[in-house]
């Protein structure tokens, strides 16, 4: 029984920049974090892909490959505006289940959606609707499944713009010339532990008993995994946040000690404003710096500590300025060309289970709660920089938003 449908953007980024600007259609596009040869292409046109450029491509090498590319510094709050067009127009045709990354989503077929020619007829319902109100640029690959984990993988079977049925008839056949890493969440630490278990082929996947699977996965995540492979049908699992943060490749002007410090502190600020608005408590948080060595040898540190539940600014920014100075020899010391900084908030409380510490060591010494409610609200009102922790003035315009695989941004917190 066919149950999913699943909507894949095709080369999403550069779509929508192709979309903005018709004289970027049928040309090769690349889209990058900042305008430097050192940084890479976080996405690519299919005009692109044709000269071997993918992500990941280093903007140097992209234009060695193909001299005639225009490159575009990535407008993210425009990619998210996209992405909520898309998924009304999805859903003007059928209930979209869940969103799976910014260019993902997937609709579940039930009663006489699940017969193959009805659910063909609403996937090419859905690419007509696309094209009339989200822009001609904007194709998508729909795979059509028994379950979430083989529409995705239907998806990719045919890009771009394809749309490919499985039926329950057609596994595991249709599915043998993929390779397991084909498959969403089997990254190369999984390939090489298949490896190591004689499990190279799409086939050996197939054949492999569910307690092996089970014990390659470490648990349920292997039998889950098994059923998947087979059509059983499954509900999505409730996220659990566990971390939050941000990052950012730095541009050439800001790569030295006081541009990445600023940088930081915006990032902390943004950070911790998204904290609030998320309704959580860290008790840890973890500051990076990665940078180059001499002899062009990439290098990165890190450095982490703990401390009692808070979401306060003020409290992050002082954390963040002692991880910033300890002695050298204790993890991050500052690269001699620092390419990219970011920061994690880990150990996340929900509000509703905080409890407030009767110690002072190590903790907030002020109730700034209503300050920081104070300064966001302010912020969502009239900008992101009407407020802030003048710490971050070197970088105010820096650090926009980013989008992360899995998740949305949200453009009031994220600017």
């Amino acid at each position: 029984m066919l149950r999913t449908l699943f909507v894949d953007f095709n080369a999403y980024f550069a779509s929508v920049e192709q979309q903005i600007n018709p004289a970027l259609r049928g040309r090769p596009v690349g889209v990058v974090p900042v305008m430097a040869e050192t940084s890479c292409c976080i996405a690519a046109s299919y005009e692109a892909k044709a000269f071997g450029i993918k992500t990941g491509t280093s903007v140097a090498d992209a234009k060695k490959l193909c001299p005639e590319i225009t490159l575009i510094v990535g407008r993210h709050e425009v990619y998210v505006d996209f992405h909520h067009r898309a998924v009304a127009a999805v859903g003007r045709i059928a209930p979209v289940r869940q969103v799976m990354s910014i260019d993902e989503m997937e609709c579940e077929l039930t009663g006489s959606w699940c017969g193959r020619e009805k659910a063909v007829s609403i996937a090419e319902r859905i690419k007509k609707e696309l094209i009339n109100t989200v822009g001609v640029c904007m194709r998508s690959s729909i795979g059509i499944a028994p379950n979430t984990m083989l529409g995705k993988l239907a998806s990719d079977m045919q890009k771009p713009n394809g749309l490919t049925v499985l039926e329950q008839a057609d596994i595991p056949a249709k599915l043998l010339h993929l390779k397991p890493s084909a498959i969403s969440g089997v990254g190369p630490r999984m390939v090489q532990r298949l490896e190591r278990a004689g499990i190279i082929t799409m086939a050996d996947l197939y054949a492999a008993p569910r307690d092996v699977l089970h014990t390659l996965w470490g648990g349920v995540g292997g039998t889950d995994m098994y059923d998947k492979l087979r059509g059983q049908w499954y509900e999505p699992r409730p996220v659990v946040t566990r971390t939050l943060g941000h990052s950012h490749v730095l541009p050439p002007e800001l790569r030295n000690a006081e541009g990445a410090w600023n940088v930081l502190n915006r990032l902390t600020q943004k950070a911790a404003m998204r904290l609030r608005k998320q309704d959580f408590y860290a008790t840890g948080m973890s500051v990076f710096v990665k940078g180059r060595r001499l002899g062009d040898v990439k290098s990165g540190m890190q450095r982490d500590t703990t401390f009692c539940e808070t979401q306060d600014t003020a409290f992050f920014l002082h954390v963040l300025a002692k991880l910033w100075t300890k002695p050298a020899g204790q993890g991050l010391i500052l690269q001699p060309m620092p390419l990219a900084v970011g920061l994690t908030f880990f150990g996340l409380v929900p509000a509703a289970q905080h409890t407030p510490t009767l110690f002072e060591s190590n903790a907030p010494t002020a109730d700034r709660s209503r300050l920081s409610a104070a300064v966001d609200n302010i912020n969502r009102l009239y900008g992101k920089n009407a407020l802030y922790y003048a710490s971050a003035h070197g970088a105010l315009d820096n650090a926009p938003m980013r989008i992360a695989f899995t998740r949305i941004p949200d453009i009031e917190t994220e600017r």
